[in-house]
């Protein structure tokens, strides 16, 4: 409420707004920019005292993936721009974030392997062809996704982000419907079957519907309500339609690692063992329609050997040669981005210059180095962050990050707009503590 805001941004507003009332008085050409300052600073006080609806309008936004979008109706410029609006948003938001609920140091943040990387290539030099202002831009853009991790959310605004995060691929494909029935842009895309793009691309589509059907496994370990059960269906639905066989894969496999090892009063055995069983019967008959209904991606690759569809056989030699001829430190954070150039043949056939393989892109540009150290602060992140958790988040979040660690292997998945959803995801689980709607957990244990 306005009657128990802080003094200060609130004094700040006010002599913003006396100050512009002079000036147009005393100065009248000094006016357009007075209005501006004036603009900007009420709007730096509406986000410092009421940062959580801004996070959740960020939220919405990077999970629709809207750069993608953007890009289509505008052009390359509108794509780059939007990405970096996106990422700058998360660190902004991040540091009023930790100025109003405090900052969390946390030593084993794998943002802190960036920042090393990032050092190595001051010391030893980047690569001749990356431009300094590329490198520290990426610098930036890969920090940038564990950016909330720093801060300490209270308890029921955490509750809140994992709530949010369970509706993002909902609102990104309800937003995609609206652009299909006005014209403006397809909702499916043809690559190797339809695929269902929301607002962006169906890989980042699939990406933020991966990080929501986590959300809902969470909540419903923590609470019984059916939205959430809905949720959980609706999202893996959603998840289907984009035709992402690694992503759907990984997130099948931590559902059934989750529904058979990890107990819950609000799970019962015999409800795990009911939704385990509907998977295993859905199977014959995705099969049975495979034939009929080939046109959908994800049922045609069913009956087709379709191989890497995107184009990996040729990417990642590329990648491992440049990474061979730096194979210690790297050429820099965002050499990844030089290695096939956007107008090569390579880059035009297969629409992509990404290495589709997160291990290959850090070996060039951190090396072997820096590969190692992420690898080892991102596992000892992950342990320490959830070793104070009840027992299904502890075990569904590590889960959910040994998946993300093989998703890597054939994805981009640290740089890609949808690692911000996972790693705000990852910061609201750890926050929230497996308090739901301040009830306490009826979680028991992990179960053999």
């Amino acid at each position: 409420m306005w009657s128990l805001l802080p003094p200060l941004p609130s004094g700040l507003l006010v002599l913003a707004l006396v100050g512009v009332a002079a000036l147009a008085l005393l100065a009248p050409t000094l006016y357009g920019s007075a209005l501006v300052g004036a603009s900007v600073a009420a709007l730096a006080a509406l986000v410092f005292l009421h940062p959580m609806v801004f996070v959740i309008v960020w939220l919405l936004a990077i999970s629709a993936t809207l750069e993608m979008a953007l890009h289509d109706l505008f052009g390359a410029a509108a794509f780059q721009a939007t990405i970096a609006a996106e990422k700058a948003g998360a660190i902004v938001l991040s540091a009023i974030c930790a100025v109003r609920w405090g900052a969390n140091a946390d030593p084993f943040n794998p943002a802190w392997a960036f920042i090393l990387m990032a050092a190595f290539g001051l010391a030893l030099g980047i690569h001749p062809d990356l431009n300094p202002g590329d490198n520290w831009r990426s610098v930036v853009g890969s920090v940038a996704p564990f950016a909330f991790c720093f801060c300490r959310f209270p308890r029921e605004r955490a509750l809140l982000l994992v709530d949010v995060i369970r509706w993002c691929p909902v609102v990104a494909v309800g937003m995609g419907v609206v652009l299909a029935v006005t014209g403006v842009r397809p909702l499916f895309v043809e690559s190797g079957g339809l695929r269902l793009t929301g607002l962006g691309h169906p890989a980042f589509l699939a990406g933020v519907t991966m990080v929501g059907v986590y959300a809902c496994l969470i909540t419903a370990y923590r609470r019984d309500h059916a939205m959430d059960r809905v949720l959980l269906a609706v999202n893996l639905l959603i998840l289907l339609g984009t035709g992402a066989r690694a992503p759907l894969a990984y997130t099948a496999l931590v559902i059934v690692f989750t529904l058979v090892f990890v107990r819950s009063d609000t799970v019962s055995a015999s409800q795990r063992l009911f939704a385990i069983l509907a998977g295993v019967c859905a199977v014959p008959v995705l099969l049975a329609l495979a034939g009929d209904l080939s046109d959908i991606r994800v049922l045609h690759l069913l009956t087709t050997d379709a191989g890497h569809l995107s184009g990996r056989e040729r990417l990642w030699p590329l990648f491992e040669a440049a990474a061979d001829a730096a194979p210690w430190f790297g050429w820099g954070i965002g050499a990844g981005n030089i290695v096939i150039a956007p107008e090569s043949d390579v880059a035009k056939l297969l629409k992509t210059w990404a290495a589709h393989n997160e291990y290959l892109r850090i070996r060039v540009e951190g090396g072997w180095i820096g590969l190692t150290l992420l690898i080892c602060l991102f596992t000892a992140w992950v342990v320490t962050r959830t070793g104070a958790s009840p027992p299904s988040d502890r075990w569904i979040m590590r889960f959910v990050f040994v998946a993300f660690a093989a998703l890597a292997v054939t994805d981009n998945v640290l740089i890609s707009t949808p690692a911000c959803v996972l790693m705000i995801f990852a910061a609201a689980v750890f926050a929230s503590g497996g308090v739901a709607s301040g009830t306490p957990p009826r979680v028991t244990s992990i179960s053999r």
